[in-house]
């Protein structure tokens, strides 16, 4: 088991299925957590796992950036996301701003609340969480899921190349497929074919204690079917 006792690591989306596995992972290495979430799921992470700091916040709103400005984390897992399907030519003004607010302004307010500390201690890790669509560059029927999330890669892997000098480093993790949740099993897909939480958990505990001299900046996890 990886150790990082001297880990202060912030996790967003507390309560999700891929954040659970994460926050185990890290309670299980020894990792003091700082949870963010949102109301009956973030409660539910807080009653499981020991955290220094519990914040419900919602991070598509730049009020959240000050709240988190008041913590001092040396990483930041962000898992905030989510998924929709759409016609082209039937996308809306509405599901455009649902996806990128869910997707890719929550990433950056959250990059906007820790990185004034990363910089100041000239330590820090940011890891956001793709999408296979995006590492492919193609989502049949997901144009702007898949635009959103090929945002996320291109903004943690540029804060990466602008920030490395100052000890501030990004990693990306790509889902090569579905993630076995509740609600990808409730919207029929079959569980064979989509991937373990507990699986991309252990990638990123693992990422997590490589040395700066062999930092990993992309993360690939596929099926395993």
């Amino acid at each position: 088991m990886a150790n990082l006792g001297s880990s202060t690591i912030m996790l967003t989306g507390a309560g999700g299925a891929l954040a659970t596995a994460i926050a185990q992972e890290l309670d299980d290495a020894g990792a003091q957590m700082v949870l963010v979430g949102r109301g009956d799921s973030l409660a539910r992470a807080a009653d499981r796992f020991p955290a220094t700091e519990v914040l419900d916040l919602d991070l598509r709103d730049p009020a959240s950036i000050e709240a988190l400005r008041k913590v001092k984390v040396d990483t930041l897992i962000h898992t905030v996301g989510t998924y929709a399907t759409q016609d082209a030519q039937k996308a809306t003004e509405d599901d455009y701003d649902a996806m990128f607010d869910a997707n890719m302004r929550t990433l950056f307010h959250a990059v906007q609340g820790v990185l004034p500390n990363m910089l100041r201690q000239k330590d820090g890790l940011i890891m956001g969480v793709s999408a296979g669509q995006a590492a492919r560059l193609s989502g049949p029927k997901a144009a702007l899921y898949t635009a959103s999330k090929a945002a996320v890669a291109s903004y943690v892997l540029s804060l990466h190349d602008e920030l490395k000098g100052k000890g501030v480093r990004g990693m990306v993790l790509y889902p090569m497929g579905a993630i076995d949740t509740p609600g990808n099993r409730d919207a029929g897909m079959d569980w064979d074919s989509m991937i373990d939480p507990r699986g991309l958990a252990k990638s990123v505990a693992h990422a997590l204690t490589r040395p700066d001299r062999a930092h990993i900046t992309e993360i690939k996890v596929y099926p395993d079917t």
